[in-house]
């Protein structure tokens, strides 16, 4: 067999994360992205994967309200806070900020021109804004409650503002006049949409009040209220009709000309009904509370089309808060309908014609907030869907490629917990889940539907597993503490209905709930893991007890089959991972190395490696031949339920109680060329630095070894530059080289050197040059520059003082010294003669006394006191010039203090005999 080639590595390519949790939202006018409201943040989502390209951290208060700038430079958001923020998306900074309403901003939009942004307000208030200067340039009151929605007229020349508030009224307000041109008054409840029709004279609107109706204005509007949409005249400002809805609607859409909407709907037959003369011929979309798409017909007032079930799954303990959409718009360029569910989710639809019939298809589906996942598989031969279970009744199916979900499998009554994936020998791809509700289901991911449901078990069904070999039957095993063997001969091909399973074997299997399943590669076998701490071995198809794995102290979570060996890998409560012997049921290996819980394990590379993942949010590779783990990945914030492994390409997926799902690619031999790559480039980098030393060309060494990261190195050449002469100007080229974040990293590395006595001379010879060279400002800019003032400043100051120390240490010595006469002045030899001739005379010079007595009591303080002996010098007047006094002089001196001594001795002798 050939050789394994172990894995080393994995790298996080793709995540799947939260992105939104209701409220308001933004699209780029380029469709590029997708500003959405997460909690108090802000998360920029690209459209095409559903990832998150960044997050706008706010001021820890809900996001109510959000708008994009026209070119998609600015986001403007406002939170119950009060405050309206501008942010640059370039740097993710808030360039501007103000404070709006009196209450929370419940809604805004920006004008066509980019430079007046409107906010609508919980104060019942209306305000427009300047937002290069921050201030108020019109504010409106009227409105006799909260203003909910509010709009610029498209047409830029006309200057008018619409908005609707929850007093049932739209009030269109002209900006150049400052005042309220009317009041439409037609809906009984709050306003939750409007829209203007092409020509800019037609208005609806809609709300909640189950009506609609019709006005013409001056410039046409559409208006959408409650069960009925209202058409507005805006030229007199009229209410032209009223449409029933029969639901309460929360956003209308007007159908453009050139829309693909426009197109369908030509090349389609519906029934010839009445025209209205005085009713212009516009369509328009509505969506509502019931969850379904329609498409209607204005001077009609006919459905033109109606989704014949609704693309929403509901559940069923909570049906009236997650049924319906909350808001609907007709995407900027590609003209697809955009619609949000209660529930998180966005719904992409494009439009398409069908045997005469319009049609609308769910392109893409984003799931803007997933509950806790609880289990996941990869689907397929090629493993490009991933099965997920969340805290929800359905099943979600995921594209690798886009990460949208592709479509949902509902049927359960309560939350899936497990499911497992299979393709059967026919081609067929077959999803088993186990719920709470106490049943299992198969599913066909062909046709999307429920082929099978197993009765049964009394408890929660924890734990299935499909056979791996024959893919004739599946187990399952419940909290009811039985393990089901279930038949699958009678699922065919081409069911179309549901059929009720049958079991083939039961057992009661444990003392607790049973939490995983697992079949072994040749399907002859079952192990099951439970919270009574033991797992047990049975035989199929009959579930003859084989052995029984004792050792763990608490429950076990996952169990599975090595591919290659009689053995069984369990991972339990006790943050250990056992590897058993199936002949005997001996413990062969235990592995430690997880803080909590390990709640999934599964082998790879051929069962000579397997990876794990537990309570402490972490995902660790380990060897089994050397019981090392090599890796240990942290990427979740909570409990990793969730662990699947490809078949065919290992690619792993995460998941758990963070509602994150991470999938994760073998880099063990990208990761080897790279380091490859980098050692290659080092070596050249490394040639080019000693090169660059050899031409004495600092400048350029200073800047590859800083590339290079080589630390030590920079303090050898800051230590060459030290001894230079013009070490100045080579310091000052050097550093003005630097970009903000080596000289950030250059600071750090000088906070290190100058915390030992034989490196601070360089580090503080580098602080000085930086100071003299750099602009003040510009070191205040550095990151972090004052943490790294924090640890210079201490060492500094002990430096000096044991500078300033020795200095006083080494001018006492010189003192002492010179005084003793061991040590010369340091004075030229001209300067001495100089000095010899500007000394004074004898008659006028002081005499010698006073100059040698003190030199006497200094070198003779420890012998005693000396006796008197300036009566024997002589006297002033006869006394020589200070300059005159020669070595002869000191060596008399000397030789009578000799003698004096040997005198002392003598005497001490003497007395003694």
């Amino acid at each position: 067999m050939a050789s394994v080639s172990l894995k080393k590595s994995y790298k996080c390519v793709q995540s799947l994360q939260q992105f939104y949790t209701g409220g308001p939202y933004a699209v780029a006018s380029d469709e590029s992205f997708l500003a959405c409201a997460c909690n108090d943040t802000i998360k920029i989502v690209d459209l095409s994967n559903a990832s998150i390209k960044s997050t706008i951290e706010g001021d820890s208060e809900p996001v109510t309200a959000l708008a994009l700038s026209p070119d998609n430079n600015f986001l403007f958001s406002a939170s119950h806070s009060r405050q309206i923020r501008v942010w640059d998306l370039d740097t993710l900074k808030c360039i501007r900020s103000w404070k709006g309403h009196e209450g929370p901003v419940m809604g805004m939009v920006c004008d066509a021109s980019g430079g007046l942004l409107a906010t609508a307000g919980a104060d019942r208030k209306v305000r427009v804004w300047d937002i290069d200067g921050g201030f108020c340039t019109h504010y409106f009151k009227g409105h006799k409650g909260v203003v909910t929605s509010i709009m610029f007229h498209p047409d830029p020349n006309r200057l008018l503002l619409l908005s609707g508030g929850d007093d049932g009224s739209v009030r269109i307000w002209d900006l150049r006049r400052k005042k309220c041109l009317s009041t439409l008054e037609k809906h009984q409840s709050a306003i939750t949409s409007m829209a203007i029709s092409e020509d800019g004279w037609t208005l609806l609107s809609a709300g909640r009040d189950k009506a609609c109706s019709l006005t013409y204005l001056f410039l046409p509007l559409f208006f959408l209220a409650g069960q009925v949409l209202n058409l507005w005249n805006l030229h007199d400002y009229g209410c032209m009709t009223t449409i029933p809805m029969f639901e309460s609607l929360e956003a209308v859409c007007i159908i453009g000309p050139e829309s693909p909407f426009a197109a369908s709907l030509a090349s389609s037959t519906y029934p010839q009904t009445k025209k209205r003369s005085d009713v212009p011929s516009i369509n328009f979309i509505t969506v509502g509370e019931r969850g379904l798409v329609r498409i209607w017909s204005a001077d009609r007032a006919l459905c033109l089309f109606e989704q014949k079930a609704s693309d929403i799954t509901v559940s069923c303990d909570d049906e009236d808060s997650k049924r319906g959409f909350t808001s609907a718009l007709i995407m900027p360029t590609s003209q697809e309908l955009l619609c949000v569910t209660a529930d998180q989710q966005f719904f992409l639809y494009y439009p398409e014609e069908s045997k005469g019939s319009l049609n609308l298809v769910l392109r893409k589906r984003f799931v803007g907030h997933n509950e806790e996942i609880a289990d996941m598989k990869f689907l397929g031969a090629e493993e490009q869907f991933l099965a997920v279970s969340t805290s929800v009744e359905q099943v979600r199916v995921y594209d690798l490629t886009s990460m949208s979900c592709s479509y949902v499998l509902a049927g359960h009554t309560d939350v899936v917990l497990c499911l497992d994936t299979c393709v059967s020998s026919s081609g067929r791809t077959l999803i088993v889940t186990g719920s709470k509700d106490n049943t299992v289901r198969l599913w066909d991911c062909q046709s999307k539907a429920c082929v099978g449901v197993g009765i049964g078990h009394m408890g929660a069904v924890g734990a299935v597993a499909f056979s791996k070999k024959q893919r004739s039957f599946f187990v399952s095993g419940s909290s009811d503490r039985t393990l089901k063997v279930w038949n699958l001969d009678a699922v065919s091909d081409n069911n179309e209905e549901s059929l009720t399973l049958k079991t083939k074997a039961v057992v009661a299997a444990h003392d607790k709930d049973i939490n995983s399943l697992a079949v072994s590669p040749n399907d002859s076998l079952v192990c099951s893991g439970s919270q009574d701490r033991t797992a047990c071995i049975w035989r199929l198809p009959d579930l003859v007890s084989v052995v029984v794995l004792k050792g763990h102290k608490r429950g076990i979570w996952s169990v599975e089959f090595s591919p290659v060996d009689q053995c069984v890998m369990t991972a339990s409560g006790d943050k250990t991972i056992k590897i058993w012997a199936i002949s005997d049921g001996s413990c062969l290996r235990t592995f430690e190395g997880h803080t909590t819980s390990v709640l999934r394990a599964s082998f790879l590379t051929r069962g000579t490696q397997f990876v794990s993942c537990g309570a402490d949010g972490l995902v660790k590779l380990w060897t089994v031949k050397t019981d090392e783990c090599i890796a240990t990945y942290d990427q979740h914030e909570d409990k990793i339920w969730a662990l699947a492994v490809g078949k065919k390409t290992e690619m792993l997926a995460t998941g758990g109680g963070d509602a994150v799902i991470n999938l994760w690619h073998d880099s063990t031999a990208s990761d080897k060329e790279e380091a490859f790559r980098k050692e290659e480039e080092s070596v050249l980098r490394g040639q080019e630095l000693e090169n660059a030393l050899i031409d004495a060309d600092y400048t350029r060494a200073i800047q590859i070894a800083f590339e290079l990261r080589r630390p030590h190195k920079l303090l050898e050449l800051f230590g060459e530059l030290c001894r230079k002469r013009d070490m100045e100007d080579q310091m000052g080229k050097a550093l003005k080289a630097l970009t903000k974040e080596e000289l950030c990293l250059l600071f750090e590395y000088v906070r290190e050197w100058n915390t030992k006595p034989k490196f601070c001379r360089i580090a503080q010879f580098v602080l000085s040059g930086a100071y003299r060279t750099l602009p003040l400002t510009e070191i205040l800019q550095i990151r972090g520059i004052a943490k790294l003032f924090e640890g210079l400043i201490p060492y500094s100051e002990r430096h000096f003082s044991r500078i300033d120390r020795s200095a006083r240490s080494i001018f006492m010595l010189d003192y002492t010294l010179t005084g003793m006469s061991v040590l010369e002045p340091e004075h030229d030899e001209g300067r001495l003669e100089d000095k010899d001739a500007k000394l004074p005379n004898a008659a006028d010079s002081e005499p010698l006394s006073d100059i040698t007595s003190t030199d006497e009591e200094k070198h003779h303080e420890d012998e005693g006191k000396l006796e008197d002996k300036d009566a024997e010098l002589p006297d002033s007047a006869d006394s020589e010039p200070l300059s005159d006094i020669t070595s002869t002089d000191k060596q008399k001196h000397h030789k009578e203090l000799k003698e004096k001594n040997s005198s002392k001795k003598r005497k001490k002798k003497s007395r003694n005999v």
